[in-house]
């Protein structure tokens, strides 16, 4: 099957009368557990088809010559954002091996520079890859992974240059400034040193862009007979790589969805054997690193879920470090959710979510007494607002006193904090600077919407502090719901140039997420995925029943995932919103999950369920928006894609619009903007990416049709 290239013209570049692309219909039809399903737009997912590039490139241009009067608008948007950021600033230092490492950006440069002074911050300073040159000639650039050698010598660095995800990794002699000639396709995040300074290891992808082989590679040495250290031939299972604090293990951990199973490699052994810590349990997940005390005693901690729905903490033996040998080190609790744990030598960092926030408590392992069993000190890092996000920062130095995190709220910049953990101090060591802005001006809530089952919804807000409750109010209620992924209030400078035009700004921190602990996520998933969407549409009810806006006045978001979400919600009640953004969205989810050859789909039947089982087909055809899809009014809205986009193709989103276009009874404008040189991350340069945002805010503002706001920070 394809279609003939040619059928497309121009768009014209004025508003008026202009006739939206039309998709060719042809049927191709679907038959599953008795069910048939016709799926018209079937051919878009035709990569090579000249005649779909044409269509894209059709819907490009008429999202141009639509969104064309907003044009001042997003020039606007644009140099307001990029007027709040400091275009030429440094990162806080990070202290590791005689070295200070820290990246810095130059005004009217897209990309970071990483460099690093050896031994103060007054030495002369040492640029170790300046991305700026590497992106040269190209529409785009990622780095994967950057990772300097235990000695500090060489530096081995992977970059996308396309947005696929896949890397090229390379070498570069710090001292000469030269590349090795070792050079490596088709790898993926996760890159370690062995402690020779010169064994790497590495993953590799398979044909469905899985990361499947950990290889280990010997500088000089031909990398395509590179010893297989390990090959994970489960379909559902990705491979990822991570060394200890300590620098004493690097870690081969293997993770479905639901289940984990992790190997420890010896780092002082350049030719060691993977030792599996426990064999994968299905429903089993752990985490393993590595302590090392003063006295040189040595245990595996692991972070895990068994017998624990909201996770444990456990010691292992290093040379017995079988599930039938861990010790308790901090029981589970029903109301307290263990995210993380990060050993130094005298302390323990468990990273803790209760109440839909992340704490940071302090362990001190300096008497021996919790090794032993023993009550022992422990303390919460106390934080600055009663809403916030804390995140963790680099710490490389396994004997260091000092904590760094990061810490944000929806009207606190981003700060970077060191925390001593033995004297219990907090020192500021840097918040970004945002111009123009005045956190005074802005006010933020949290507020709690009741879903249908009655379960308590936790919902953000933030606003102008003298925004009166109007029905009038535009909103932008943002969602994501998926994969135990916690969608914490955060800062963002971009949202200010809305919350300066009189905008509410809300977070939905719905079921599926991980912001109330495992059951949380447990309750937006498999069958009971919906609850994620009527979640979402009671925190949008509460907003309005509350009188921060109005439905003619409340706009939704969501990216991935979140664009599933956007798309079920949108069908479920477009009553309810006035437009929506719906960022590389995973609409088409029948047709993915069916398709094991698809990125992602097979380990993703343990987060949707798999449609083999005609339980899961039936349910997950019930809320799949590209199948949901009806002759009905449809809120504004605005699709993205990424022609490279390995995590949601770009068929997803362009069959979804082209099948609405077909149904759809209203006038409301139907966009779909599709990135033909990137990926899921869309646009890579930091000024590039402002273009797109200031793009999304002028479809939100147009919709909305909202005025400008003066809050009283500008000075005018």
């Amino acid at each position: 099957m394809s279609v003939q290239t040619g059928a497309y013209t121009a768009v014209p570049e004025t508003r008026a009368n202009l006739p939206p692309p039309e998709a060719p219909v042809l049927p191709v039809t679907h038959c599953n557990h008795g069910d048939e399903r016709v799926d018209h737009y079937y051919w878009l997912q035709e990569r090579d088809n000249p005649a779909v590039l044409a269509y894209l490139e059709a819907e490009n241009r008429y999202t141009e010559a639509m969104l064309n009067h907003t044009e001042a608008l997003q020039v606007t948007l644009y140099d307001e954002m990029k007027s709040r950021i400091k275009e030429t600033d440094d990162s806080v230092p990070v202290a590791h091996g005689g070295y200070f490492y820290y990246y810095r950006e130059e005004k009217g440069k897209q990309y970071r520079i990483y460099c690093r002074r050896k031994g103060s911050l007054d030495a002369n300073e040492q640029i170790l890859i300046d991305l700026n040159d590497e992106a040269e000639g190209r529409d785009y650039l990622r780095m994967g992974n950057f990772k300097v050698s235990p000695d500090h010598s060489l530096l081995a660095f992977a970059l996308d240059t396309d947005g696929s995800e896949t890397f090229t990794l390379q070498v570069k002699n710090l001292a000469t400034g030269e590349l090795l000639p070792d050079r490596i396709e088709n790898t993926y995040y996760g890159l370690e040193w062995g402690n020779d300074n010169r064994t790497l290891y590495y993953t590799t992808l398979d044909p469905a862009l899985r990361p499947y082989k950990l290889h280990r590679h010997r500088l000089g040495d031909d990398a395509t007979e590179d010893e297989v250290v390990y090959h994970e031939e489960d379909e559902r299972f990705f491979l990822r790589l991570y060394k200890a604090k300590s620098g004493r293990y690097i870690f081969c951990a293997l993770g479905s969805a639901v289940t984990s199973e992790v190997f420890a490699i010896d780092a002082d052994d350049s030719g060691a054997k993977p030792k599996l810590v426990q064999p994968r349990v299905q429903d089993m997940e752990y985490f393993v690193t590595h302590h090392c005390s003063r006295n040189r005693e040595e245990r595996f901690l692991v972070l895990t879920n068994w017998e624990a729905e909201n996770f444990r903490v456990m010691a292992a033996p290093v040379d017995a470090p079988a599930r039938e040998n861990w010790q308790e080190l901090i029981p589970h609790s029903a109301e307290v959710m263990l995210d993380r744990i990060e050993p130094f030598q005298d302390f323990l960092v468990v990273w803790e979510r209760e109440s839909g926030l992340t704490h940071i408590r302090i362990q001190d392992l300096r008497a021996g007494a919790f090794f032993a069993g023993q009550e022992s000190s422990s303390h919460r890092i106390e934080q600055l607002e009663p809403v916030y996000t804390v995140s963790h920062g680099q710490n490389p130095e396994f004997t260091s006193q000092a904590l760094r995190y990061r810490y944000s709220s929806l009207v606190s910049p981003q700060t970077v904090f060191d925390y001593d953990m033995r004297r219990r101090v907090r020192t500021l060591l840097k918040q970004d600077e945002v111009n123009d802005y005045d956190p005074a001006a802005f006010k933020t809530e949290r507020i709690w919407a009741a879903a249908p089952d009655d379960v308590q919804v936790p919902v953000s807000l933030v606003f102008p502090a003298g925004l009166e409750r109007d029905a009038n109010n535009p909103c932008l209620l943002i969602g994501y719901g998926s994969y135990g992924i916690s969608y914490d209030p955060y800062f963002s400078s971009n949202l200010v140039s809305l919350l300066q035009r009189g905008f509410v700004v809300a977070y939905a921190h719905i079921r599926g997420g991980g912001e109330m602990g495992r059951q949380w996520k447990d309750d937006g998933k498999y069958l009971k995925k919906k609850n994620t969407f009527t979640d979402f549409i009671a925190c949008a009810e509460t907003i309005i029943e509350r009188g921060y806006t109005s439905p003619r006045c409340l706009m939704i978001s969501g990216r991935s995932a979140g664009g599933l979400l956007m798309g079920a919600v949108t069908n479920m009640r477009p009553d309810l919103f006035a437009g929506v953004v719906a960022g590389v969205p995973f609409v088409d989810v029948v047709n993915t999950m069916l398709d094991a050859s698809i990125p992602l789909t097979v380990i993703e039947w343990e987060e949707w369920g798999n449609p083999a089982d005609p339980e899961y087909y039936h349910y997950m055809k019930s809320y799949s928006p590209y199948d949901n899809v009806e002759a009905k009014d449809y809120p504004a809205i605005l699709a993205t894609a990424g022609l490279n986009d390995p995590r949601v193709q770009y068929w997803e989103p362009a069959k979804w619009v082209a099948k609405l276009r077909a149904c759809k009874t209203d006038d409301n404008p139907l966009l779909l903007k599709t990135e033909m040189g990137a990926g899921h991350f869309s646009k890579s340069g930091r000024y590039d990416y402002l273009e797109e945002v200031a793009l999304e805010y002028a479809f939100i503002l147009d919709t909305t049709d909202s005025v400008p706001f003066d809050d009283g920070s500008s000075g005018q």
